[in-house]
């Protein structure tokens, strides 16, 4: 079985849906022919062992980029196509040229048909949707779901199409060791710096609360002028650093660092950071704009709706908790996250719906 990943960029800037890429190919390969194609990137992500194809995809080159994605498809005869990500012309573009070819395709919206990423630039999304968004999801053998949430949401959209849940996973062989010591009373934000992710709402909670002697870093990459609009924010915080991006064994480290992670986010159709947090064993406060009741379930973090109110009393709460039941939740964070979010399991859900749609024995 031969399949071909698109996603429009594979660049270490580019979030989260590049690093489940880079997860889920890591495991996929060693069960189908995979491909990777992407647009060419001045600093992409290594996936060891997986072809990446890259296009120079310019929208000014939009004829000559629609040539080379039907010669690719054409010579390369995949038995599926998996669309990662919406809105980009380029994702579509390689959609329709996958589905002229007759190869059935499978998308992943990846959270951008969450209302409030739907309600931003609204204008524009009802156009792109109308023009040639809907259509082309319409068309697509399957819609790939993280979560039960996030499905729902694709269906009151009116999209009728077949829809899988599969949750996003890590593997946890990438972890040499998770928290042992607890009592740092330090708090991490670990994400992509934008907007969306509610760092504002944090500040303002963290400036109202009496932190108790803990600090709080913020570690991630963003838009220059918007990071240096929130240091500014927080120049009056003296317990708050923006600490960069982090990568590879120095963003484990960062995390076992902590006592808890935060995530005060207002749209995430999974959020990988989070189980990244609860695999090493730090306890996590994130918002109903997440997926993850599993928090309140398995006792090992704080699910609250978005608000500096409500940001407010998690933080006391994190802050009045004691390293004894700190570390009981990461146990029982690490616990969630082996039964349920390991890329082992995950990748024999995404395989088992290839083959389904293949009509090949499961």
């Amino acid at each position: 079985m031969k399949v071909i990943h698109f996603i429009a960029g594979i660049d270490k800037t580019e979030g989260g849906t590049t690093q489940y890429i880079r997860l889920l190919s890591s495991e996929l390969k060693n069960h189908i022919d995979l491909i990777v194609a992407t647009r060419i990137s001045s600093d992409p992500i290594e996936i060891t062992g997986v072809k990446i194809k890259f296009f120079n995809t310019n929208i000014i080159r939009w004829f000559s980029m629609l040539q080379e994605f039907y010669l690719f498809l054409d010579s390369e005869k995949p038995d599926i196509v998996h669309i990662n990500g919406i809105w980009s012309p380029q994702n579509w573009a390689f959609q329709y040229k996958a589905q002229t070819l007759g190869i059935k395709v499978v998308v992943s919206p990846h959270g951008m048909l969450e209302p409030w990423i739907l309600a931003q630039n609204p204008f524009k999304k009802k156009i792109a949707l109308f023009l040639y968004q809907k259509k082309i999801i319409q068309k697509a053998s399957y819609i790939h779901a993280t979560a039960q949430m996030e499905a729902t949401n694709i269906q009151a959209l009116g999209f009728n199409n077949p829809i899988c849940i599969i949750p996003n996973g890590i593997d946890l062989s990438e972890i040499i060791k998770s928290k042992e010591q607890y009592g740092t009373r330090k708090m991490v934000f670990l994400s992509r710096i934008h907007p969306k992710k509610g760092i504002e709402l944090l500040l303002d909670a963290w400036r109202n609360s009496d932190t108790n002697g803990w600090t709080l870093e913020i570690a991630g990459n963003g838009e220059p002028s918007y990071v240096k609009k929130l240091i500014q924010n927080a120049n009056d915080l003296e317990n708050v650093w923006f600490v960069g991006a982090k990568y590879g064994e120095e963003k484990w480290d960062f995390l076992r660092s902590a006592d808890v992670m935060v995530l005060p986010t207002y749209s995430e159709n999974f959020g990988i950071v989070i189980t990244e947090a609860l695999a090493i064993g730090i306890p996590v406060i994130t918002t109903k704009g997440t997926p993850w009741e599993d928090l309140e379930t398995y006792q090992c973090g704080w699910w609250i709706d978005l608000s500096v109110t409500n940001l407010e009393k998690a933080l006391e709460k994190a802050f009045h908790t004691s390293d004894e039941v700190l570390k009981v939740m990461g146990n029982q964070g690490r616990k969630l996250v082996a039964e349920k979010y390991d890329i082992k399991a995950v990748v024999h859900l995404i395989n088992d719906l290839y083959k389904k749609l293949l009509k090949v024995p499961v």
